[in-house]
């Protein structure tokens, strides 16, 4: 599933794309997903193409969050949560540093 995410993220021109492992640290998931978007519209079409692949992947149990401004959208795909950021958003949250650099996985694999 992350080289398939991967891929779509790639493919649609997201910046800066992570994978922090959460296993042993979350309950809500075993992997998230960090990666920016150039505007809030990139942001936006990067969540869509992202629900589009995942619904066609049968992922019954996605939910979106924060569609409609574009500065950062959640998706929940079950075992993978996926962040997509405007770049200053990004910055100001620093949800990477909340969850250890240790972790951090620069290319998904």
């Amino acid at each position: 599933m992350y080289h398939k995410i991967q891929k779509i993220l790639t493919d649609n021109k997201a910046k800066d794309i992570i994978r922090i492992n959460l296993k042993g640290k979350s309950s809500i998931a075993e992997f998230m997903i960090i990666c920016s978007g150039t505007s809030n519209r990139h942001v936006i079409a990067l969540s869509n193409h992202l629900l589009d692949a995942l619904k066609k992947e049968n992922l019954n149990t996605l939910s979106i969050e924060g569609k409609s401004n574009g500065d950062w959208v959640l998706v929940d795909a079950g075992d993978i949560i996926i962040h997509l950021f405007r770049n200053e958003v990004r910055d100001y949250y620093a949800l990477e540093k909340m969850w250890t650099v240790d972790e951090i996985s620069s290319n998904i694999t």
